[in-house]
């Protein structure tokens, strides 16, 4: 009997390993369920960011897919940060390890949005993809103002 008492504490944690498991699967699953209809998506224990066209779509995991989605035009960012514990970092030179990486989207109405990270690496990708992106817009629109005057218009009426 002794030795049952024993095994106990160790059957408990190897119950609550497994459950943890099982439901970070379920997350991702319904992550991949989520991000078939972006062109480009990414998961985190913290967050999922995606981008449909010129559309950044960012929320919460969780098991029934994600939640308190949220988005913005490429065209309102007005600049991207990579943040550890609130301090904006040097993307060429970023700390060995992060305690809190984020991504912040300063947009033109004097707006942040802040996406946390698990890993700087990824946060700093993220930031240079999107900043990409939106310098990719702000050439287009500049070479062609038609265009600017047709992403309104349908923008303005995203069903």
């Amino acid at each position: 009997m002794t030795r049952g008492l024993l095994w106990l504490p160790l059957l408990v944690v190897f119950i609550g390993l497994a459950w943890a498991g099982w439901s970070e699967y379920q997350k991702l699953e319904s992550y991949k369920v989520w991000a078939q209809t972006l062109d480009q998506a990414k998961y985190d224990i913290y967050s999922v960011l995606g981008l449909k066209g010129n559309l950044v779509v960012w929320g919460k995991p969780t098991r029934r897919g994600p939640i308190e989605l949220q988005q913005c035009w490429l065209r309102d960012i007005d600049d991207v940060q990579v943040t550890d514990r609130g301090q904006p970092i040097d993307w060429d030179s970023p700390p060995d390890r992060a305690k809190q990486a984020n991504l912040q989207l300063h947009m033109k109405d004097a707006s942040t949005i802040t996406i946390p990270f698990t890993e700087m690496d990824l946060a700093i990708r993220w930031a240079r993809f999107i900043q990409a992106q939106g310098n990719a817009i702000a050439s287009a629109q500049v070479s062609d103002p038609r265009l600017t005057q047709a992403q309104a218009e349908e923008e303005s009426d995203p069903a």
